[in-house]
Order: C-alpha cells, then structure tokens, then sequence
C-alpha cells in the first residue's frame, strides 16, 4: 500500500488550489471521464479530463483544498468498471489557465 502525503497545495491567491491527476490501468472505454465530471461536479471542482493516447486519463483540477483531496479520493477508486492501478499527483502544479466549469475534453 502506498501512504499518501499532501503537501503545501498551490495557491491562485483566491483560496483556489490547483492539482494535475494521472489515473493509469484500465481507465479508458469504461465511463471514467464521466465519472470524473459527476465526481468534479458534486464537489465543485473546475477543470477538464481527457483521455491520453497512452491508455492513461489526465486530469486538471481547481477548487477549495478540502473539496481537491475528496475528488482525488474518488478519482483513486473509479466507477466499478475501472481499474485503476496507480495515480500520479501534482499538487505544487499551477493552473495553467482558469477554469468556469469542469469539462470533458476530447
């Protein structure tokens, strides 16, 4: 099992924190990016999801530190068709550009 730390997450200066996830294993043809907008949606999280062309999905992800650490928890566990296997975490990650809603880009 891996331990998680979260260290000091990045800030717009509008108490908006910013974080970048990469879902490895079975994470494409499975509903995962819808999954990841409902999850982005229910705790008010901005940004966008994509499928990556090698199999992985990305994530950039905008809002309040404690609503950023629930929906990277949920990312962790998927929809039940998913597999995923490992996830990498950019939380000292500026946003690269501001985000009004969270979006599924393709």
């Amino acid at each position: 099992m891996i331990a998680l730390v979260y260290p000091v997450l990045m800030s717009s200066g509008n108490g908006i924190q910013h974080v970048q996830l990469v879902v490895s294993g079975r994470v494409q043809m499975v509903g995962f990016r819808f999954f990841a907008l409902n999850a982005a949606e229910a705790y008010g999280i901005t940004g966008f999801v994509r499928n990556l062309p090698n199999g992985d999905v990305e994530i950039a992800a905008s809002g309040k530190a404690a609503d950023l650490k629930r929906f990277a928890a949920a990312v962790k566990q998927g929809p039940p068709s998913s597999s995923v296997h490992h996830v990498c975490e950019d939380w000292n990650r500026k946003a690269g550009e501001a985000f009004k809603s969270f979006t599924i880009r393709w």
